[in-house]
């Protein structure tokens, strides 16, 4: 009787890792496709909670300093900047009419005058480039991740700095050619013919790298950002835990560690920044002129800031740039450890 027993207990165990053996392979319990919808409502969430600040932002710099036709301005969405070329007229939400005595003011006052939707203004068109952005690198860096840590051995430590670091050259080489062709389309309004001909001739002329224009300066301040930023966040989640004697993370500690680090990755590279708008604003502009002369390189850019501004010109910006910076990468990296929590453990729930 004992004997038939146990043959029962090997043929179900036998069934069992048969099952385990044919289901889908998934990386940390979830699927790409799990961490791409995790990544994407990140995104969104992010978008929702940073566009406000750089639309009063933008609001006031406009107040102080009117934007002329072909003058341009970076806006962000917490997600990816973006080059705006100011189009003549006063329908533009940026040319809105008000007068703000500060951020607090200007928040109440386009809220009371214009409505809570108008501290979205511009968010929608950006958002066809930012999201996809984000998913592309935030899949890609946690299957390079996954694949990392087992070929890399005892040096496992430093794979999420190679991934952040190659994930995100793999999403700016995507997405920089769109945004690229999204500037000239506003700039110049034209019909999605002439602006096939137009690329047409830039890359007979100049070939395909022609497309790519741009993509320097932005890898020189993203790819150094994202490896610093994801190793000191795997590094600054697994201290948490280790100090509060958790497995799993926490929302407060991926938020913590996701403020920390995103703060810590944007000071160091805030020079590289400060070239990378400048350089974005002197293409956008050249494009909204109809120039054809090459825009400056990056350290001919560096050189002339240094010389007007002195060392301290390259760290303009840093306290604007920060109080960006740190709540965004917070609110997307916890949003995002929450979906692929969620996702972890609706599958675990399948399997049981």
């Amino acid at each position: 009787m004992q004997t038939r027993i146990r043959r029962c207990e090997c043929v179900l165990a036998g069934n069992m890792s048969g099952q385990h053996r044919s289901a889908p392979a998934k990386d940390n319990g979830i699927t790409p496709i799990q961490q791409m919808a995790a990544s994407c409502s990140g995104a969104l969430l992010t978008s929702l909670f940073v566009t406000p600040l750089d639309v009063v932002k933008i609001r006031l710099q406009a107040q102080k300093n009117p934007f002329p036709k072909g003058k341009c301005f970076v806006y962000c969405n917490g997600l990816m900047d973006h080059i705006c070329v100011c189009m003549n007229g006063n329908k533009a939400w940026y040319k809105a009419p008000g007068h703000f005595n500060g951020t607090a003011d200007a928040f109440v006052n386009i809220v009371r005058n214009e409505g809570v939707r108008s501290l979205w203004s511009g968010l929608p068109p950006t958002l066809v480039m930012a999201v996809p952005a984000t998913v592309i690198y935030f899949t890609s860096y946690d299957q390079l991740r996954a694949r990392l840590r087992v070929t890399m051995g005892e040096h496992e430590q430093f794979a999420p700095m190679v991934s952040g670091a190659v994930a995100r050259v793999g999403a700016a080489s995507v997405i920089s050619p769109i945004e690229l062709l999204r500037t000239k389309l506003q700039s110049e309004k034209l019909s999605y013919r002439q602006l096939r001909t137009c690329v047409r001739t830039a890359v007979e002329v100049d070939g395909w790298v022609s497309l790519w224009r741009g993509l320097g300066p932005t890898l020189l301040r993203d790819v150094p950002f994202s490896a610093m930023y994801w190793y000191n966040y795997e590094r600054g989640k697994m201290w948490l835990c280790q100090r509060y004697g958790t497995r799993e993370p926490t929302f407060a500690m991926t938020f913590v560690s996701g403020a920390t680090s995103g703060t810590i990755a944007s000071i160091i590279t805030l020079p590289f920044d400060v070239v990378k708008t400048r350089r974005q604003v002197e293409l956008g502009e050249l494009q909204a002129m109809n120039l054809s002369h090459k825009a400056s390189s990056t350290v001919s850019v560096m050189k002339k800031i240094v010389t007007q501004h002195g060392i301290k010109g390259l760290f303009a910006g840093f306290l604007p740039r920060v109080s960006k910076v740190a709540p965004a990468c917070a609110i997307m990296i916890s949003s995002y450890e929450l979906g692929k929590k969620f996702f972890r453990k609706h599958n675990q729930d399948r399997v049981l």
